[in-house]
């Protein structure tokens, strides 16, 4: 919420903050200058003391909502009562969960949905494979990435450049329905076949584990006690050495033996045999304990997904929680091998690796047995993206220890802290996701065109949204006729029922539709000035700023 406080702020909107009075940014807030209440629970009052109530038909004081709670569920529920006191409020909601934020518009209509993991996760991917021929970005609703054509999944949506064609890159290429190009926009990344994959523990790794020292001590006076019982009932009972053996073995293994077999024996004999086989019930049930306790201490799931043998040039991960999850998805995408390092074997990211087949170390990570445990020493990178700065700290010193080579990316909230640490300790580059996602927020709130921007050659193509304004020129024009050959390329508009990615060009242009667009500075300038209102360009015909 800092990050976005600040934000919001700095482009000089009136912002109301509720913060839990516990937060440790509750006084930083205030000091930035927002307004600061200090509530608990988000209720109904609550929401119309921070300005938030249409009655009587009058608009509400605030004209947007945002909402950054880490539960999805109380986003969601704070939403729904929102729109019931105002059903023109505008509300910007970050999730976590990227399947129930896709549903929000069925629940919520117009609402802009954020979703933090998605946004920051490219960017550590990035400086972990020290990779710039991709750019990720969200428009039209949908997460996207652009970059060469052999990287990108087919089916492309669009080509945005042919860099091959001629030393001046031709931008947004025209012709054909699907023209030829090698710059490309896509919905993902195309899967490449791991050459240098890792593999998990499996099940015979597992038992060796649980098959500790204890296990093998049992197990070896159960074998001795075998062997004498063995001898004994051979030369004792004058029985034969495989009726002997089993014998022996159904006693100590308390399976039981025949009575008739000792019944002539010598009472000596009789008793002998009753205590090698209360001997084996007591053996029988520490064995059992031994290997509970080790199934229960270890978790099985656990011991399966660890590391086997002495992977090379990978990335460790440290802290699978939902940013470390994506982050996984996007390097088995990228075809690069990857060990995960949780604390905790329930954390979101930690079950995205079990469905990727991807090892994980459960262990703390500035531990240096558990950096081990997962090859750092022999990584080509390492990513410390736990939620404390400590814990991703104390993991890049000793990672850097381990192995000086290694590129190390730290995730950091404090700003201060993460600068002195990359001048003065050298320890790599640092990231944090909330200044990632937070200027996204704050343009969403202030209706501001969020734009990515994709290198082709020494040219860059724009891709954003515009949004239609009343009496502006496009109004009433087919939507295909705002195309412009090598200059602009409308990708989707957005209707009622949300954005249609294969919209029909030769619709009529309605106020307050919503265009995802992909141009060169010059064609998004002409249609800006198409689709504002007159009042909105200066007397020359000239935008405002």
């Amino acid at each position: 919420m800092l990050r976005v406080v600040t934000e919001l702020v700095g482009s000089g909107e009136h912002v109301t903050a509720v913060v839990n009075p516990a937060s440790r940014h509750f006084e930083r807030i205030g000091e930035l200058g927002a307004q600061v209440m200090g509530v608990r629970v988000v209720s109904e009052s609550v929401l119309r003391r921070a300005g938030i109530d249409s009655a009587d038909g009058k608009p509400s004081t605030a004209r947007a909502l945002v909402l950054l709670d880490a539960d999805d569920v109380h986003n969601v529920h704070t939403a729904l009562t929102a729109r019931d006191m105002d059903p023109d409020l505008k509300i910007v909601i970050q999730m976590v969960n990227p399947r129930l934020g896709g549903q929000l518009h069925n629940l919520l209509g117009d609402c802009v949905v954020i979703a933090g993991p998605s946004l920051a996760a490219p960017a550590f991917v990035a400086d972990a494979l020290e990779d710039d021929e991709l750019t990720w970005f969200e428009v039209g609703g949908r997460r996207l990435v652009a970059g060469p054509a052999a990287l990108i999944r087919t089916p492309h949506l669009t080509v945005l450049a042919d860099t091959t064609s001629s030393a001046t890159p031709e931008l947004l290429p025209a012709g054909s329905s699907d023209p030829a190009g090698d710059i490309v926009v896509g919905t993902g990344l195309r899967k490449v076949l791991r050459t240098r994959d890792v593999r998990r523990a499996g099940w015979l790794m597992a038992t060796r584990d649980v098959m500790d020292r204890r296990v093998r001590v049992i197990a070896a006076v159960m074998a001795g006690l075998i062997l004498t019982g063995t001898a004994l009932t051979h030369w004792i009972a004058h029985v034969e050495w495989l009726r002997a053996l089993y014998l022996a073995a159904g006693a100590v293994t308390s399976a039981g033996i025949e009575d008739n077999t000792f019944s002539d024996a010598k009472p000596w004999a009789k008793i002998a045999a009753v205590v090698v086989q209360l001997t084996g019930i007591v053996l029988m049930a520490l064995l059992t304990a031994v290997i509970v306790d080790s199934l229960i201490g270890a978790r099985l799931s656990r011991v399966i997904g660890g590391v086997r043998g002495r992977p090379r040039n990978h990335v460790v991960v440290c802290g699978l929680g939902t940013v470390g999850g994506r982050v996984l998805e996007i390097l088995v995408e990228r075809g690069v091998a990857v060990v995960g390092v949780e604390r905790d074997d329930d954390a979101p990211g930690v079950q995205t690796a079990h469905r990727l087949r991807i090892p994980v170390v459960i262990g703390d990570s500035s531990n240096e047995e558990t950096l081990r445990s997962a090859g750092v020493q022999r990584a080509q990178a390492v990513l410390a993206i736990t939620n404390g700065d400590i814990t991703n700290l104390e993991s890049a010193m000793v990672v850097r220890e381990l192995n000086p080579d290694a590129r190390i990316t730290l995730r950091m909230f404090d700003h201060d802290l993460a600068q002195r640490v990359e001048r003065q300790l050298g320890l790599g580059h640092s990231r944090s996701v909330s200044m990632l996602v937070a200027p996204a927020i704050a343009a969403a709130v202030a209706n501001r065109r969020s734009q990515s921007t994709v290198p082709a050659g020494r040219r860059v193509v724009l891709l954003t949204e515009v949004t239609v304004e009343r009496d502006s020129v496009a109004v009433g024009r087919r939507l295909g006729e705002l195309d412009e050959a090598g200059g602009l390329r409308v990708l989707a508009r957005q209707d009622r029922d949300g954005w249609d990615w294969e919209p029909a060009f030769d619709r009529a242009v309605a106020p307050g539709t919503r265009l995802a667009v992909a141009g060169t500075r010059s064609g998004l300038a002409r249609l800006l000035l198409a689709t504002r209102a007159p009042h909105r360009s200066g007397p020359s015909g000239r935008m405002d700023p």
